[in-house]
């Protein structure tokens, strides 16, 4: 059986007042689509320049991802930060290794 990736991911603007979690098979692809619609305001990730990534767990089945995608967008922004500060604590912006 075929091993898949799948990234549930926090990305946020450069001020740091805006969260997005979303899910993708190519983080690398998904943040540059990101940046790419900054300004456009059909997206809210988009309208909110939210293409700074923060936080990203990998899973290896689609059906995981989605739904720890709908966990993570249930959760307050307070919640949401905690988690984020479990692996990133001071909120650093990351990089994604391709």
């Amino acid at each position: 059986m075929k091993s898949h990736n799948y990234f549930v991911y926090i990305t946020t603007n450069p001020s740091k007042t805006v969260l997005y979690v979303g899910v993708t098979n190519d983080l690398s692809i998904r943040l540059e689509q990101h940046k790419e619609n900054r300004r456009k305001a059909e997206t809210f990730a988009g309208r909110y320049f939210c293409y700074k990534l923060l936080y990203y767990e990998r899973h290896t089945l689609v059906h995981h991802a989605i739904e720890r995608e709908k966990e993570l967008k249930l959760l307050s922004r307070e919640q949401k930060i905690e988690l984020v500060k479990i692996d990133n604590p001071y909120l650093q912006f990351l990089k994604v290794d391709d």
